[in-house]
């Protein structure tokens, strides 16, 4: 009798059966796994399906037994276990700048990393009030184009936008290239930004990736590496605030002892905080002093103070004096 077509993909077929189909709560009989070849166009014998699970266990998957009133085989270990992939697709629909298309599109993928009964387990809506997905998008695309031209040490020329009052794109600076040479891409305050040196004013600048347009990588290879030698990427994240840039001073604030979690958070663990008085404590840290990062301090209310530098403090009281006098009706 000749052999079905499907019979060279035997193999795969039933690595993609037992993924698919089997969990620890599902196990499959040999006889329902061979069922379900037959469905695919593939006919197999009892023994020859023992050889084929002895093959696939040498080349790594973890096929497990169990004995009962039947026997019965599940996949076991996986790349990701399911509280892992919980983690990733929360990321995923909780990230403003995913798009809703493509947060859907990726959702599908890491479902095809679990068996379909687990499946439906990460088909739900994480509970994230007034979400809203960003409009652009490219954004799947510039991230590629970005972390090639860094894989490839070259500049990159893009057009930059803002959103007008109309819902429309606005070209800044009347639709004129920019050429930055890209060196790191960060996640800040849910959006996703291109850290990159600007030969034209010998600057590092930040660059929202959703609104970069036409990114093109160049054949100029990428300046500013002395600068980005000395610099920890990390470490500067965590100094700058909505990736607003600044003249870079280190800060002493005076905080509740309550406030002190939402300190590390901001600025690590590696930072020290000094007793200062009964239910204060100190901590000097390094910061870009920007508008933002007023914006901040002044969230957290009375409860953070700026104390040093002087020139900080003063521009912190005009700061929020400006923020008075632009409320309508203040007096």
């Amino acid at each position: 009798m000749a052999k079905r077509p499907n019979q060279k993909l035997k193999l795969l077929l039933l690595r993609e059966i037992l993924r698919r189909e089997t969990d620890e709560q599902h196990p499959l009989t040999l006889e329902q796994i061979r069922a379900l070849l037959e469905q695919q166009g593939v006919s197999a014998e009892r023994k020859s399906l023992y050889d084929d699970m002895e093959q696939l266990r040498l080349l790594g998957e973890d096929i497990v037994t169990v004995r009962d009133t039947t026997v019965r085989y599940y996949v076991g270990q996986r790349e990701f276990d399911l509280p892992q992939l919980r983690l990733l697709v929360d990321a995923v629909q909780s990230s403003k700048f995913i798009t809703h298309r493509k947060s859907e599109e990726l959702i599908r993928r890491l479902e095809g990393l679990t068996s379909r009964h687990l499946a439906g387990e990460l088909q739900r809506q994480v509970l994230v009030s007034g979400r809203i997905k960003n409009m652009n998008e490219s954004i799947y695309y510039n991230v590629d184009s970005l972390q090639a031209a860094i894989a490839a040490d070259r500049a990159v020329k893009f057009r930059y936008f803002d959103w007008g009052a109309d819902k429309k794109q606005h070209l800044r600076h009347d639709g004129a290239w920019y050429t930055v040479s890209p060196w790191a891409l960060t996640w800040d305050d849910e959006n996703y930004y291109l850290i990159a040196y600007d030969e034209a004013s010998a600057s590092i600048r930040h660059y929202r990736v959703d609104r970069m347009l036409q990114i093109g990588v160049t054949d100029s290879p990428r300046q500013g590496e002395a600068l980005f030698r000395r610099q920890d990427l990390a470490l500067y994240s965590r100094k700058t605030f909505g990736m607003f840039g600044g003249e870079e001073q280190t800060v002493t604030l005076r905080c509740d002892n309550r406030m002190a979690g939402v300190v590390l958070d901001r600025f690590g663990q590696d930072i020290t905080l000094f007793p200062d008085g009964e239910g204060h404590f100190t901590a000097r840290v390094p910061v870009l002093v920007s508008p933002q990062f007023f914006a901040w301090v002044f969230g957290l209310e009375n409860a953070v103070r700026i104390t040093a530098p002087a020139d900080v403090a003063e521009r912190y009281h005009r700061y929020l004096h400006a923020a008075l006098d632009s409320c309508e009706g203040a007096v």
